[in-house]
């Protein structure tokens, strides 16, 4: 008797879930908003960003340090603590005063002093560009339903930081090739394709590489970042 009571019991609770429209696994999915992989895929998205955004703004790309025992050759001071980037390059004056300029300035992008740079900076800025889009369309993901929209927008921001890296890849090793133009040559000397002669590599193209490096991952955290991980985005495994 008992027995058949409780039977009964389950059935009215599981016709009730059935007349709401609820499935028995919906309330464990409801209560899950946020994907543990998606939130960190967001915040390292938009780390990136601001990394490669810094670092390809700095001019710190080329450095030459002021040489120490040349206090007493005042007239080479402002050519000894020198450094380039994509955009800009600064020098040491008499009065000591670190400036930096913009390759002929603002708007003239043609100044540049070579080809190469040119080339590293359209494609550098290019692939950052496509980076922060993806990374805005990542945090979009956060506040969608799961479901076949939030999928979609996780291929297509994987695909996009996939692209991403190929391009600012692509433009980190286009920038060594102007190392033999004739304004890097008047500071670092002997210089050449690959070759920085007297000067050496800064801490700005360092931290670009590092950012692209990292920014490998981020396609591999897309794939898992939505809420239903019973079937990923089809992205390629690269890793």
């Amino acid at each position: 008797m008992h027995s058949l009571l409780g039977r009964e019991k389950k059935e009215e609770e599981a016709g009730f879930g059935i007349d709401l429209g609820l499935s028995p696994g919906f309330l464990p999915h409801a209560a899950t908003m946020f994907s543990c992989v998606g939130c960190f895929w967001v915040l390292l998205s938009s780390a990136l960003v601001a990394v490669c955004s810094f670092s390809f703004i700095s001019p710190a790309w080329i450095v030459k340090d002021q040489l120490r025992n040349n206090h007493h050759h005042h007239h080479n001071n402002n050519k000894d603590s020198v450094s380039f980037g994509l955009l800009w390059h600064c020098s040491e004056s008499l009065d000591h005063m670190y400036r930096c300029y913009t390759f002929g300035g603002l708007g003239k992008f043609a100044e540049i002093p070579s080809s190469s740079w040119q080339t590293s900076a359209v494609l550098c800025s290019g692939g950052c560009a496509l980076l922060a889009v993806s990374s805005l369309l990542a945090i979009i993901t956060i506040f969608l339903p799961s479901g076949g929209c939030e999928r979609r927008i996780c291929t297509l921001a994987g695909y996009m930081q996939m692209a991403a890296v190929f391009i600012m890849a692509a433009g980190l090793l286009v920038y060594p090739f102007g190392l033999n133009s004739s304004l890097v040559r008047s500071f670092c000397g002997d210089s050449d394709i690959y070759y920085a002669g007297e000067c050496q590599i800064g801490w700005g193209y360092m931290l670009a590489i590092v950012g692209v490096m990292l920014t490998v991952f981020l396609p591999f955290f897309a794939k898992y970042a939505p809420k239903e991980q019973l079937s990923p985005t089809p992205l390629p495994t690269l890793l």
